[in-house]
């Protein structure tokens, strides 16, 4: 891919133009623009995982070095998931083409381009469906909305179902209930029968199923990297936290997403954890194996996404643990509240959860055994289990992020928000419409948080940017939280071109900073090392 220097901000956004264009989609050929795409897949993560058709290809290539009979093989592909899903069977054939998603995409509202309404992201998909599988599309073709596959249409896949990240804003909308995520997932999952992954994908999988996290993070430099965040904690607050590694017999199994391992800001929500389960006397463990809550394998094919989430429970069989406590992770917990009883659940080997510190019984885990950390969090400060001192964060402003998947996947709303309010003393809300489950994708999900594709980001993540600004300029706004590792590597680049001045942190940073631990010497700065407010100049 040629270097490209990207635009800025305000020649961005003024690019951006909603005009329909003067032909039809079918008549409009894929145009693999510079920073609009990700990298294809290496070979040696194709064959590491096992996946079809590994070979050396670029999506700037001609030629994309296609199995003979490939057709067939998409064709094939299509059938047997038509048999498989009856969601796609139902997504296929009941959409009526009314435009209430058309607007509702954050590519669409990024780019202008009409291939990313999700109404017409769906019919690169069914028009091809269409064809080979109803009656109408065989006898009168395009005029029933049926094309035929050939190259220039698998481009047009691979070039538009990589400018989804799988939020599902878009069913929210829908009067049917469409879920055009579940077709993007089909499209990749035809794709990948190809070998036509992409890279930020592929090797974090790869990676994941050889080394047990994203990453690829070895367990001593896992273990390494947490030392040294109990270093700083030490120096912090004057306490010494030990936590174990793949212990037997803890009542807790903790995970979280290897993003919390490696690199600001994910490091400070680790120190959280760290900091609160010390102060609480948690019998947890990690896992140095099971050492990754998300799951990118979800954004490849629904079988690698239950080969990774079962390493999860696998290890915590094999350590006796009672049940799981997860971290802030936003496709982990998806995958766990929408998919994980049928993969691999329910988790009779394990206890519901029970809180050891309040007693709560979390009876919404009662079929995954896991917990999400807020809603942990939560119910502690609710019994009023913490020391917290909020004016800790009284030089941030903050405002909240609902992750994609966390929101609209398993509908954590509360939880996170009644956690920050009780942590800091000043909290405002983007405006209605942009929140919640109507919240805007950050535009780096689903695999698309690369530097090659940095264009499609930012103009992917300009809706959640503009309702960031408004809090920035109205309110003066310049802390965005959230919940999800993604967003923790995202944001920041997305904030430095369209909101300078307002940082990203994980929601339990700000638990960590406004904690009060039993025996702690004088706290003169946050996890950062930033002056605390009233303590600026002190050693």
């Amino acid at each position: 891919m040629a270097k490209y220097k990207l635009p800025k901000p305000g020649e961005l956004s003024s690019s951006i133009s909603y005009n329909p264009p003067a032909k039809d989609w079918m008549d409009i050929p894929v145009e693999f623009k510079p920073a609009t795409y990700p990298a294809a897949a290496k070979e040696k993560d194709i064959l590491a995982v096992g996946f079809p058709n590994a070979h050396q290809w670029t999506p700037e290539d001609e030629d994309w070095n296609l199995p003979d009979g490939w057709e067939d093989t998409v064709i094939k592909g299509i059938e047997e998931r038509l048999s498989k899903y009856r969601s796609f069977k139902l997504f296929m054939d009941v959409c009526v083409r009314c435009g209430a998603c058309a607007d509702k995409c954050h590519f669409y509202i990024g780019t202008g381009d009409p291939k990313n309404m999700p109404v017409v992201r769906a019919e690169l998909l069914r028009s091809v469906y269409k064809r080979y599988f109803t009656k109408a599309g065989k006898v009168l073709g395009r005029l029933a909305g049926a094309r035929d596959l050939n190259a220039d249409v698998l481009k047009e896949w691979w070039y538009y179902f990589y400018q989804c990240t799988e939020c599902r804003r878009c069913s929210v909308f829908c009067p049917y209930g469409i879920d055009t995520a579940e077709l993007t997932i089909m499209g990749r999952e035809l794709l990948n029968l190809l070998g036509l992954n992409i890279n930020w994908i592929a090797g974090p999988v790869a990676a994941c199923y050889n080394k047990g996290n994203h990453l690829g993070i070895e367990p001593h430099a896992l273990k390494g990297n947490i030392e040294l965040m109990i270093d700083d904690i030490e120096d912090l607050t004057g306490i010494r936290v030990n936590p174990t590694f793949n212990r037997k017999g803890a009542e807790i199994l903790f995970v979280t997403p290897s993003g919390d391992y490696m690199g600001e800001p994910g490091i400070y929500t680790c120190m959280g954890y760290l900091m609160l389960f010390h102060e609480l006397g948690l019998d947890y463990t990690w896992s140095t194996y099971a050492s990754e809550g998300g799951n990118f394998g979800f954004f490849t094919s629904n079988d690698m996404a239950k080969r990774l989430n079962s390493k999860i429970y696998a290890e915590a069989k094999r350590l006796g643990v009672k049940w799981i406590l997860g971290g802030e992770c936003g496709h982990m917990w998806r995958v766990l509240n929408q998919y994980m009883d049928t993969w691999n659940g329910p988790a009779d080997f394990l206890e519901v959860p029970v809180s050891p510190i309040t007693g709560t019984r979390f009876e919404n885990a009662k079929s995954t055994k896991m917990v999400h950390i807020t809603e942990f969090t939560a119910d502690l400060i609710k019994h009023n289990k913490l020391k917290l001192d909020p004016s800790r964060n009284d030089h941030l402003r903050v405002t909240f992020h609902d992750s994609c998947n966390p929101a609209r996947g398993m509908g954590l709303f509360d939880e996170p928000r009644y956690v920050i309010k009780s942590v800091c003393n000043n909290f405002f809300e983007m405006p209605e419409n942009t929140i919640r489950e109507k919240t805007f994708c950050c535009g780096s999900g689903s695999g698309l948080n690369a530097t090659e594709n940095m264009e499609e980001r930012m103009r992917g993540g300009f809706p959640r940017a503009n309702a960031v600004k408004y809090v920035h300029d109205k309110h003066g706004v310049n802390m965005l939280a959230n919940i999800c590792a993604v967003d923790r590597a995202a944001f920041p680049a997305l904030m430095d071109y369209w909101v300078p001045g307002v940082g990203v942190t994980g929601t339990h940073e700000l638990v960590a900073n406004a904690l009060v631990m039993t025996g702690e010497k004088e706290r003169t700065t946050n996890l950062r090392g930033e002056d605390l407010p009233g303590k600026e100049g002190n050693e």
